[in-house]
């Protein structure tokens, strides 16, 4: 199963978040124990007060071009693996995270 699944408004995106990874960087697509994708990010600051959500919507924003008030997490807030809505045009997305995962 591929990291994202298209929406009639954007996307929908697993991430597997590292905070504290030293940089705020996308690192391609990872494999999960499931057999699904997930998007890899990592972000510098530490997972607290939601500091490191915030950034990584941020990244994810900055990765897909659009706004930061585009991308809304969803699901898993304090969990490693996250699950972002992306808004903006579902193809465009698709073709940028594509991308970004190798």
């Amino acid at each position: 199963m591929p990291a994202w699944t298209r929406a009639p408004d954007g996307l929908v995106l697993t991430v597997r978040a590292t905070p504290r990874g030293g940089r705020d960087a996308i690192d391609g697509l990872v494999e999960l124990a499931d057999g699904c994708q997930a998007l890899k990010a990592r972000v510098s600051v530490a997972a607290e007060d939601g500091k490191a959500n915030a950034a990584l919507a941020g990244l994810i924003a900055k990765a897909a071009g659009v706004a930061p008030s585009s991308v809304e997490l969803l699901s898993r807030v304090t969990a490693r693996l996250k699950t972002f809505r992306v808004k903006g045009d579902p193809a465009a997305l698709a073709t940028r995270f594509a991308a970004l995962g190798g």
